[in-house]
């Protein structure tokens, strides 16, 4: 089941610690580079040692964790770190549709960590020579719409609002994407570079393509302890320190958005509370202020009761209210029926684990798809009844602008 990219033989893994290497991103040679960074800790990897598409379906979280199991179970490890991230990691990145195709794991040939103090490296294979170059600037960047124009996008928040007071669901999450094509060559470092530096409390990740800067994290495994931090309900800063508080205050008062919210933390309560024998959740959220937007924020932490992994909790979570809608099944048939696209890795699962089952997911939030000189960027909102079509495009707006200005700088 194991893919090893020219080889036959079991994976070699070598972990060493390492002196400080300054800031992650510049250390990325320039192809194929995966990330996770928060505050400049994290890890930066490159190269692949395995790879493997993981096919579509509603199993595709245990293919991936038998396919996890048979690579690492195979691989030689010298680890002399013996922490989260260190030996063997794979990268991943999960469709938000189970029945869509592209969800991937990778185990990178190069997996370099900074983390409370310490660094390591992790080579799997061969020693790596690549030459790391200056960052490419992509030039020029030209905009289009993605599937649904900005009127066509309203019209389908408004017949989600008719389908949600009908009585058909409660909520339903509703993505945008926008196109747009640059001069040259689009640089993931370069935007790895910016998000990482612009959003420091975001997760700034990137895998096959995929780049951004999410404020959502998924799930954290450390042992027996896992943390998720639940995000809905979301209003943009304010013009000025008077103006910012006063939208965030609004914004906790907001009937509309706190019932959002509570939607989405009962979901993430729902699906772990079979997978933990302690589960912590706040009874009321607190206000997360992000350099574009504040959101209503609920950090929920927990003591797994059976050992799973990582995964094991991702695939149990996923697809959360936050980024579906309520209840899950309904919300998935009026996302089919009114996006009018299909959303790939947007709000889908990304991250990283390791051979311990260790590792950090987010949900792929404020992020692109970048394929050569071409990019796709996604933004989504949480529409209930009382939502507005045009106050819903101004919250999508605000939120594709986190990857226009990672393009433009």
């Amino acid at each position: 089941m194991r893919v090893a990219l020219g080889s036959t033989r079991p994976l070699v893994a070598k972990t060493t610690l390492v002196g400080d290497p300054g800031d992650l991103v510049s250390r990325l040679p320039g192809s194929a580079p995966y990330a996770w960074i928060r505050h400049g800790e994290g890890l930066v990897a490159w190269g692949e040692a395995a790879r493997v598409t993981v096919p579509p379906g509603p199993g595709r979280f245990e293919w991936a964790h038998d396919w996890l199991s048979a690579t690492f179970g195979e691989t030689d490890v010298e680890d002399e770190v013996r922490a989260p991230g260190s030996g063997p990691v794979a990268f991943g990145s999960f469709t938000f549709d189970p029945a869509s195709p592209g969800s991937v794991l990778v185990v990178p040939r190069a997996v370099l960590v900074r983390r409370d103090g310490q660094a390591w490296l992790t080579t799997v294979g061969e020693d790596l020579l690549d030459p790391v170059l200056p960052f490419d600037d992509p030039g020029r960047i030209r905009y289009g719409d993605g599937s649904l124009t900005a009127p066509e996008w309203e019209h389908a928040v408004a017949r989600a609002v008719r389908l949600i007071r009908s009585g058909r669901l409660a909520k339903a999450v509703l993505a945008r994407d926008l196109t747009a094509v640059a001069e040259r060559p689009i640089d993931v470092r370069l935007l790895l570079s910016r998000l990482a530096q612009r959003f420091p409390e975001c997760y700034t990740f990137s895998c096959a393509g995929l780049v951004g800067a999410t404020p959502e994290l998924l799930v954290r495994r450390t042992g027996e302890t896992i943390e998720s931090l639940v995000l809905a309900g979301t209003a943009p800063r304010g013009t000025d320190a008077s103006d910012d508080l006063a939208r965030g205050a609004a914004l906790f008062a907001s009937e509309k958005d706190r019932q959002e919210h509570a939607c989405a933390v009962e979901s993430v309560r729902e699906a772990l509370t079979p997978l933990c024998s302690e589960l912590k959740v706040p009874e009321e959220p607190e206000l997360l202020v992000l350099p574009n937007v504040q959101h209503l924020a609920s950090p929920v932490t927990g003591r797994l009761a059976a050992g799973a992994s990582v995964l094991d909790v991702v695939a149990a979570m996923h697809p959360t209210a936050a980024v579906g809608g309520t209840p899950t099944a309904t919300a998935l048939e009026v996302i089919r029926e009114l996006e009018g696209m299909d959303r790939a890795g947007y709000a889908g699962p990304v991250g990283w684990i390791d051979a311990r089952g260790d590792g950090e997911w987010g949900i792929a939030l404020r992020c692109a798809q970048i394929t050569g000189t071409r990019a796709r960027l996604f933004a989504g909102c949480g529409i209930m009844a009382g939502s507005n079509p045009a106050s819903e495009l101004a919250e999508a707006q605000a939120k594709l602008r986190v990857m226009q200005y990672a393009l433009e700088g």
